[in-house]
């Protein structure tokens, strides 16, 4: 029943019929359990729709987009090459021009180690694969910051410079933007054919019938595609 609302939602907004999709959690496990290996929305959507997405968050403080998703730790830097960094930046530029009007907007990226690799000596991606790519994405007229070490990337300092994060993977960014404003964060697929927005949290089934779940992020995902897609 789920993979067939999915399906009829997804049908419904690439027809033009809706503007925008809201959804609400959902629980991966119970579905890949079932039969069908199912990642999350992000990932369906994506599928679905033939498309390079990036997963953005929105929130009063910051803007933040994960390079990498729903993959284990030991998986991060094996996934990040320049080929995914600059079809990160491109998706986020697009995106923040087309649904936050910001023009060129200035994209702050992490580094993927500790201190952001410290010169080489706590990890190499920086050096190797990371600081060349941003080169290159500069010369061709972007305007990125980084790598930052991620444990000031979000600092007030950082945050009044950039219009949007780009994290390398997803525990990196999250815990700070739920710390800043869980139930008010809304995730953004960025790079479909239509607008999708939902909640910042999962299912929560033990709280089901208790009354005591609370609706605040799904009212700000509704709020939120009505205002970028009005």
């Amino acid at each position: 029943y789920v993979l067939e609302t999915l399906k009829a939602a997804n049908e419904g907004c690439v027809s033009g019929k809706y503007r925008a999709l809201v959804t609400g959690p959902v629980h991966k496990a119970i579905i890949h359990n079932a039969g069908t290996p199912f990642q999350g929305h992000t990932q369906y959507f994506a599928q679905q729709t033939n498309s390079q997405v990036l997963m953005f968050f929105v929130c009063k403080t910051m803007k933040v987009a994960l390079a990498t998703t729903h993959i284990p730790l030991n998986q991060v830097a094996k996934q990040i090459d320049e080929s995914l960094i600059t079809q990160c930046i491109t998706i986020l530029s697009q995106g923040l021009s087309k649904y936050f009007s910001v023009d060129n907007p200035t994209i702050l990226v992490t580094g993927i180690n500790p201190h952001a690799g410290e010169d080489g000596t706590l990890g190499d991606e920086e050096q190797v694969m990371l600081k060349p790519t941003l080169d290159s994405l500069r010369k061709a007229g972007h305007e990125i910051i980084g790598p930052v070490p991620a444990d000031t990337a979000f600092t007030a300092k950082y945050l009044q410079q950039a219009d949007a994060i780009l994290a390398m993977y997803h525990d990196q960014a999250l815990p700070v933007v739920k710390a800043q404003g869980f139930g008010e964060a809304v995730n953004v697929t960025l790079g479909l054919p239509y607008l999708r927005t939902s909640v910042d949290h999962g299912t929560a089934l033990d709280l089901a019938g208790t009354g005591q779940a609370n609706h605040s992020s799904l009212k700000h995902a509704v709020q939120l595609a009505l205002e970028l897609t009005s």
